[in-house]
């Protein structure tokens, strides 16, 4: 299975009235594992960044005013997510601008649900945990995934993240620690740490002590009597102290 964790930010919170993606983030999932591929663009809107939108992502007119249009990049975008699972938190949002992107620059662009399936993490949250807190920081907090570089918001950095929750929400193991590779943050932020697949953490081994050993094999006992002396681990298992 192939998935696109993606995020995007805006000048505002209003496609229908004008404002524009100014960044979109991506990672990409094959069988709940995080490849290494991204897709990463800051974006130029032609039109000026709400005081409010600064404030959550940080990003200047100022610095946009030498990046790409829209236009440049959406048939690298579409290549990238088609026929893919596109995960996003709060899905309406981001392909409502996605959708308004696409639609000044012709009809024959379509809409982002043309190359590939939605999901709404936001939605799944929802359902899972109902009357709480669903915010992307919340669940953060909730699934014990680390936000502590998330001063701003940023769209590849949230997507990593969300990728993170939506693998942990969704009952599997985050696949950050199967990279090969390390992934860079938005804007080039520093390198997690990361176990490659042929590396082995060295775990402390801790050995029971005499009561344990005793109290293990009474329960043991228990067992092997009740399977009519088929207690595979009773072999195993050292004999306890007298």
């Amino acid at each position: 299975m192939r998935q696109i964790v993606l995020d995007t930010e805006t000048t505002g919170l209003d496609a229908a009235h004008g404002d524009r993606i100014i960044e979109v983030g991506a990672v990409e999932l094959k069988d709940r594992k995080l490849t290494g591929q991204t897709f990463h663009v800051y974006l130029n809107p032609e039109r000026t960044i709400e005081d409010g939108a600064f404030d959550v992502h940080g990003i200047s007119n100022e610095f946009l005013a030498d990046k790409p249009r829209f236009g440049e990049i959406a048939a690298e975008l579409i290549q990238f997510v088609r026929g893919g699972e596109l995960i996003i938190h709060n899905a309406p949002f981001d392909t409502g601008f996605l959708n308004a992107e696409f639609a000044i620059l012709g009809k024959r662009w379509g809409r982002i649900e043309d190359y590939c399936n939605i999901v709404d993490s936001l939605r799944i949250a929802r359902d899972k945990h109902p009357g709480q807190k669903n915010s992307l920081d919340a669940l953060c907090s909730r699934y014990l995934v680390d936000n502590s570089g998330r001063e701003y918001h940023g769209a590849l950095l949230d997507a990593r993240i969300l990728a993170e929750v939506y693998l942990a929400m969704t009952g599997g193991q985050t696949s950050l620690l199967l990279l090969d590779e390390p992934l860079r943050g938005a804007a080039g932020g520093a390198e997690k740490t990361t176990w490659s697949r042929n590396e082995r953490m060295a775990l402390r081994i801790i050995q029971p002590n005499a009561a344990e050993l005793e109290s293990h094999n009474r329960s043991l006992s228990v067992i092997d009597k009740a399977s009519g002396g088929k207690c595979i681990w009773r072999s195993a298992l050292p004999d306890a102290p007298s």
